[in-house]
């Protein structure tokens, strides 16, 4: 396989649809208004999104121990495509969020597959920068989404923002003979675990969102089944033996941590610019654009930086940059937009680090067998705790109603400084059992 040339078509893959995500954050201010809806159930917009992309990328990625990864990624895109057509046309906010789900169910088999890609084709001495490669994309699509989206959202209408993702469709067929031709195995899908785990997962973010006990106990007795289900089965959906990791297990609440903190940021900042600061969505784009920017032009530096001096440092770095970036907003957010501006400048960059380096960590610790279904369930609790964070966040926003929203942010983020400094202790943790020798990591 030519990574140097598949690689970086991939990054264009993932820039169109990780947009998708950054856009929609942008116009939700707007969609609200619009359908006369709340701010919780605007969340779900996000949230819902989020949670199905996530048992979506991990589906994918387990699907990909077995199946051709191009076959996957024909199936996705082709999902992706038919969902934002159908989007472009509703103005109801029961077919948007159909739309909006079957585009994450979808879109989920490009991070996932393009993680597992990087892991079983490029080499490990330049790995971190095939990965970084396709976070730019990411990070790309975090500086132009808001501006693109807001630009879109305030003189065309949100729906335009379907149209964006639909040119996904014509990079199916380039990467169709671009990806490996791979032979498919034999495999009998663990269906029963994915559904269980999708119970789990969905039940306990309504659970959050509708304060349900009842959604808290069908979470709880999902999981408990599932686990059953797990010491049962001869092919899981989720490899037990990925739990019995020490390491792995510590990456994976990092993991969690990350996506608490940048969902919450991306949900957050467009309500903080616009009802806050009552500024045009336009205006809310660019506000959020240089921190992006900056991240999108560093991350191939980072990456190259990470295959030569290893994950851990950069990992420790990006969790120093992110605090002193959030406690700046939390104090001083009152005084300025550009305050705002500022601290995302420095969190982007510092998030893009973080998740570059945690790839390139799982994918170095973990046994080749280990991969598919270890990245898909890294990847699932990014965007579990991405999801739960932006639940939580509008059921807060909805408790502090009565209070000025720039007060309501700063109570928010103190919450969130605390789950970051929980991220670091964890990760200071697995760093003093790795220089034991009891975790094999590069520094």
């Amino acid at each position: 396989m030519n990574d140097r040339i598949i690689i970086p078509v991939w990054a264009i893959g993932s820039f169109l649809v990780l947009m998708n995500t950054t856009m929609f954050n942008v116009a939700l201010p707007t969609i609200i208004h619009e359908l006369h809806i709340t701010a919780g159930e605007g969340s779900w917009i996000v949230s819902g999104y989020s949670i199905v992309f996530a048992l979506s990328t991990v589906i994918f990625s387990r699907l990909s121990d077995y199946v051709p990864i191009r076959k996957l990624l024909f199936v996705g895109l082709i999902l992706l495509g038919a969902a934002s057509i159908v989007g472009f046309f509703t103005h109801s906010f029961g077919i948007l969020m159909a739309a909006r789900l079957i585009q994450a169910s979808g879109a989920g088999a490009v991070p996932g597959l393009g993680i597992v890609l990087a892991s079983r084709y490029v080499p490990f001495e330049r790995r971190g920068r095939a990965i970084t490669i396709i976070a730019s994309g990411t990070s790309l699509a975090f500086a132009l989404g808001p501006v693109i989206g807001g630009v879109i959202t305030q003189f065309i209408g949100w729906n335009g923002l379907f149209l964006i993702t639909c040119m996904v469709i014509p990079l199916v067929p380039v990467l169709w003979k671009l990806l490996p031709p791979e032979i498919p195995t034999e495999f009998r899908f663990d269906i029963s675990g994915a559904a269980l785990t999708a119970i789990a997962v969905v039940s306990l973010l309504i659970c959050v969102m509708q304060l349900s006990l009842w959604f808290l106990l069908l979470s709880f007795g999902a999981l408990t089944v599932n686990i059953w289900h797990l010491r049962k089965a001869k092919n899981p959906f989720v490899l037990p033996k990925l739990f019995l990791h020490h390491g792995y297990r510590k990456l994976l609440v990092v993991s969690f941590c990350a996506f608490i903190l940048n969902m919450s940021m991306l949900f957050m900042l467009p309500l903080l610019l616009a009802d806050g600061f009552h500024l045009p969505a336009g205006a809310v784009g660019l506000m959020m654009c240089p921190g992006s920017l900056l991240s999108a032009i560093m991350i191939r530096r980072v990456g190259s930086w990470i295959d030569r001096y290893g994950n851990y440092r950069f990992l420790i770095i990006g969790h120093f940059l992110m605090a002193a970036s959030m406690i700046f907003m939390t104090m001083l957010v009152q005084v300025s937009p550009y305050i705002v501006m500022f601290g995302y400048i420095i969190f982007a960059p510092a998030l893009s680090t973080i998740i570059s380096a945690l790839s390139n960590e799982v994918s170095r610790i973990l046994a080749k067998d280990q991969i598919g279904s270890g990245m898909g369930l890294s990847q699932l609790s990014q965007f579990f705790g991405g999801s739960l964070a932006v639940a939580i966040c509008g059921v807060l926003i909805s408790w502090q109603a009565k209070i000025p929203f720039i007060s309501s942010f700063q109570h928010i983020y103190l919450l969130l400084i605390v789950v970051l400094v929980g991220s670091l202790f964890i990760l200071i943790w697995y760093g003093k059992r790795a220089h034991k020798g009891e975790i094999n990591i590069q520094v």
